[in-house]
């Protein structure tokens, strides 16, 4: 798939939450396109290990932080070593995301549910703040927020993960507006996968997770979930010249046919399609509760 041209200076991504599961396979997926990487994580000897799989290239570099995305404080510095190292970024791509407490909100511990919007949802909007002139300055940054997980419908037993995802998929479309042209800004809803995220539901227990949650998380141990290939297909594809008119929607990697979009790029650019939006009585056939 083409990317942009960066002359003769290789494109660079930040990629949050990279020391495993989708971050690092998404790691793995730039540095294969061309990438120079920044990766970010709490546990540095996993990246240190990550970086030293990854075959040989010349004229790029893989940088390593160690940060916890629970600690603003800790986010903070990580943004000022960047912002203070290099003058541009082409892609930032905020992965990082914990899932927080499960069960009813009337049993779940405050902090924790507090730490959960830090991660999955505060810390990307500091670092987005943060390297929205980096990303500008390339001349076509691009944002991806990884979203999904409730964001688009209710998700019992999850408030904390689910008001976060759901308030980064608008925070994206919102900032898009802000940002465009120069930074695109997208929500990547990537489903269910065989990651230790996902895997925590089943230590969880159906009781607290709920039947219908811990069902999904069972059946995609069992039979492998979503693709993390296609993830990095369509990340990769956001970070490419055709979709440089795609800007503030969220993209389903399992359902959505993005390949196609540059196509109808005047429609998606002057509609809502592939929003969050509220739904009236008229667009069920209802409109008996509509004015």
């Amino acid at each position: 798939m083409g990317l942009r041209s960066a002359g003769v200076t290789a494109r660079r991504a930040v990629i949050t939450g990279a020391s495993r599961g989708l971050g690092r396979h998404l790691a793995e997926r730039f540095w294969r396109e061309g990438f120079s990487l920044v990766l970010v994580a709490r546990d540095l000897r996993a990246l240190e290990v990550l970086r030293d799989s990854l075959p040989p290239a010349t004229g790029r570099d893989v940088e390593l932080f160690a940060c916890d995305f629970a600690d603003a404080a800790q986010v903070a510095r990580f943004a000022a070593e960047v912002t203070a190292r290099w003058s541009r970024l082409d892609a930032l791509v905020n992965n990082a995301a914990i899932q927080g407490p499960v069960g009813p909100l009337t049993d779940n511990d405050p902090e924790a549910w507090a730490i959960c919007l830090q991660v999955n949802l505060l810390a990307p909007v500091a670092l987005c703040r943060a390297f929205i002139p980096l990303l500008a300055a390339s001349g076509a940054g691009a944002i991806l927020n990884l979203s999904g997980g409730g964001a688009t419908g209710p998700r019992p037993n999850f408030t904390a993960y689910a008001s976060a995802k759901a308030g980064l998929a608008r925070f994206g479309e919102t900032l898009a507006g802000e940002v465009a042209p120069l930074v695109t800004v997208n929500a990547l809803a990537p489903g269910a996968m065989k990651t230790a995220m996902l895997e925590q539901v089943l230590h969880e227990g159906r009781q607290a997770a709920g039947a219908r949650e811990y069902e999904i998380a069972a059946k995609v141990f069992e039979a492998g979930g979503a693709s993390m290939d296609a993830v990095a297909d369509l990340a990769v594809f956001l970070c490419s010249d055709r979709a440089r008119r795609i800007t503030g929607k969220l993209i389903s990697a399992v359902w959505d046919k993005w390949a196609d979009w540059p196509d109808h790029a005047d429609v998606l650019e002057k509609t809502d399609l592939y929003t969050l939006r509220r739904i009236t009585g008229r667009d069920r056939d209802c409109a008996w509760g509509d004015k």
